[in-house]
């Protein structure tokens, strides 16, 4: 986990930035209400009639052809293919990205790999793929705090390759900000059999500096599970799946898997007659209200968004001068900013404002700080650093 992330977290604490108390929410409940049986299978006879996804098979580019034109139905714009090499085979990840309107440059991930061996991989990881696709149509007009990608991993089966590439040539290089990642792998249950039980996985592993933060989030997930779907939760370690590349880097990672364990995964017997479809559909639900609730979902933010549609904030990392630009005129703003202890180094009224306000920062030490601006009573925090 990053330093200035666990500051960032410490300060909103102290300066009481929006963290949502977890109980009940009635919105919340309403956006996972909206997932649809019909939807789910839909999509996951769909991804099965593709065939054995096996790295670098027309099946498996066909299925990302497949995925990108479903996003784009649902309205997403900002969708990057990522070409890699495995087993000297070119395929992809296919990374969709929603952005939050309070903390857009900090992330939620929800995850999930495409690929299959030896068979066209209903439960392994159909499941998991229908999942995020259920979930992202779900929450595509929905205005949350936290900026949401969606990544589809390819080259798990054969070792992680997918998600270690993303980290390795994304995370890294980028020092992206991650709150937490969600992964989604093998979520069908058995059919015949009570799937009424969900696995929420947390990390046990090294490095041990991200495992209390682990248990935090996984227990929130169980608690949301609960809220938003019919099922039981049961509390694991996480191994062997997407999440472990990340969690290797020091990122705070989570997971759902299936309670009783197909015998039929890498096989050609995992088929869609093999799995339970209410028990994906019960899972998806529970899984898009946690994901309401990690990305902080709120209807309020719509006012929010309309009336900071234009905002931008630069330089990041600022010198001696930062300047928040508004893209039109502002009659009256109060601008903030609060240091990591929670003091207030900085607060000015200013009134008809055009298009933008530089603001001199040279008395600021170097640190990680929080500017709130707050226009006719509509507030947004907005993470700055100084150099």
């Amino acid at each position: 986990m990053k330093l200035h992330y666990l500051i960032f977290m410490y300060l909103t604490s102290l300066i009481g930035i929006s963290t949502q108390a977890q109980t009940y929410n009635a919105y919340h409940n309403t956006i996972a209400s909206g997932c649809s049986q019909s939807s789910v299978d839909t999509n996951l006879q769909e991804y099965v009639n593709f065939g054995i996804k096996s790295v670098g098979s027309t099946a498996i580019q066909n299925s990302l052809d497949w995925l990108k034109a479903k996003y784009q139905s649902y309205g997403y714009t900002d969708i990057v293919e990522q070409e890699f090499t495995a087993s000297g085979q070119q395929t992809k990840n296919l990374i969709i990205t929603k952005q939050g309107s309070t903390y857009p440059n900090t992330y939620v991930i929800v995850d999930a790999h495409y690929d299959s061996i030896n068979g066209v991989g209903a439960n392994d990881n159909g499941s998991g793929t229908v999942a995020l696709l259920e979930m992202a149509k779900q929450m595509a007009n929905i205005p949350t705090a936290y900026s949401i990608k969606f990544i589809h991993f390819s080259a798990e089966e054969i070792g992680l390759i997918g998600s270690q590439y993303y980290v390795d040539n994304t995370v890294i290089p980028q020092n992206m900000d991650i709150k937490l990642v969600l992964n989604i792998d093998e979520i069908g249950g058995i059919n015949g059999q009570t799937n009424d039980t969900i696995v929420c996985e947390r990390d046990t592993g090294n490095p041990s500096s991200n495992n209390a933060q682990s248990s935090v989030v996984t227990n929130q997930l169980a608690t949301c599970i609960g809220f938003y779907s019919t099922l039981n939760t049961e509390i694991s370690y996480a191994y062997s799946s997407d999440y472990m590349t990340f969690e290797n880097n020091g990122e705070i990672i989570t997971g759902l898997f299936e309670k009783n364990q197909t015998p039929y995964r890498h096989t050609p017997n995992d088929i869609i007659a093999n799995m339970d479809t209410v028990y994906v559909y019960e899972v998806i639900k529970g899984a898009t209200g946690a994901l309401a609730f990690f990305a902080e979902a709120d209807q309020a933010l719509s006012t929010n968004s309309e009336v900071f549609s234009n905002l931008d904030v630069y330089p990041i990392p600022a010198d001696k001068k930062i300047t928040v630009y508004f893209g039109k005129t502002v009659n009256e703003v109060r601008v903030s900013i609060f240091d990591i202890n929670g003091k207030t180094v900085f607060n000015k009224f200013y009134s008809n404002i055009e298009n933008s306000k530089t603001i001199n920062t040279e008395k600021l030490q170097s640190g990680i700080y929080v500017m709130t601006i707050d226009i006719d009573g509509i507030k947004k925090n907005q993470k700055i650093q100084i150099k």
